[in-house]
């Protein structure tokens, strides 16, 4: 049946992504990965496993004339595809596996399908070397461990701690943007999407310090008077904060911070600025001692009833 083909409900998906403003650079990657699984299960269904590696490598004459429905097993089976190309890591993986869960709530959500099959796929696990941020305390020293007459690169880094907000948020902040009383900005996010944050008041502070006097304009002010670029953000990390440590995983900090004490994985997400819930996940982490809890308060072993 034609109307159950990805070639007829991927270019609706990707409408109703645009109607929700995401920005094309989203839009494309949702098209590129649920593409590519639509082609692997027509190569699976139409010429058969054993012919898989042989047609994958031709992707630009993939076929989408066949159905969205699925399974479990047939997912698992294409990220261990995936794996075996060697090509994919595991944050990339978990990005493959967002795109399709936001694909196939979509379509259960039209009617087509019966149920989602994405909540029973396992997550690749990530190893720790790439889930690398800096707790609390580790930020604090950062800030700390840069000298007063780098205000604007310790401003930098604390506002993105403070807030969440993407590096391209950051730059885009003006002092219009900014309250001070309510003690909330306004950024600009993907997909032209405006979101208030939350700033605390000593942060606050440092911006009244810093913009001395300035009541409009960019908050960081590059070359001609424009505002900063990315790319001296980018900068400012390699010079002070340790190797590895980028302006994305202090926003991978506040999250994971702010979602360990609040246990809201709701409000994480709508202060990051994500439009799926999914993706705020990779974020979240079980600390030590909340692990040390449960395992003292619930397994027998070590409860003395």
């Amino acid at each position: 049946m034609q109307a159950d083909f990805f070639s007829e409900w991927l270019p609706r998906f990707l409408h109703h992504l645009r109607m929700r403003n995401y920005s094309p650079g989203t839009i494309a990657s949702y098209g590129q990965v649920i593409r590519k699984f639509g082609y692997y299960l027509w190569i699976c269904r139409n010429k058969g496993m054993e012919k898989l590696v042989v047609y994958w490598h031709d992707l630009a004459h993939g076929r989408l004339d066949t159905t969205v429905n699925t399974t479990p097993i047939a997912i698992d089976d294409y990220l261990a595809f995936l794996t075996s190309l060697r090509d994919y890591k595991a944050k990339t993986l978990h990005r493959i596996l967002s795109s399709l869960s936001s694909f196939y709530r979509y379509l259960y959500a039209q009617g087509v399908i019966g149920s989602n099959p994405l909540p029973a796929v396992g997550r690749p696990r990530i190893k720790e070397a790439e889930l690398k941020y800096l707790k609390h305390n580790q930020v604090m020293l950062l800030l700390q461990s840069i000298p007063d007459g780098d205000a604007r690169d310790r401003l930098i880094i604390r506002l993105i701690y403070a807030t969440g907000v993407r590096v391209s948020e950051l730059c885009g902040i003006t002092l219009s943007d900014i309250d001070f009383d309510d003690y909330t900005i306004r950024v600009l996010g993907k997909g032209g999407k405006i979101r208030i944050v939350f700033v605390d008041d000593e942060t606050l502070e440092e911006i009244r310090k810093f913009s001395a006097g300035r009541i409009d304009g960019p908050l960081f002010v590059g070359q001609m008077g424009h505002a900063i670029s990315p790319r001296t953000v980018q900068y400012i990390f390699n010079k002070w904060a340790p190797k590895g440590i980028t302006p994305h995983k202090i926003r991978h900090s506040y999250a994971s911070e702010l979602y360990r004490r609040s246990k809201n994985l709701r409000v994480v997400q709508e202060n990051l600025g994500h439009s799926s819930i999914q993706t705020t996940e990779i974020y979240l982490h079980t600390d030590v001692d909340e692990r040390r809890d449960v395992y003292q308060q619930f397994f027998p072993l070590s409860r003395q009833d």
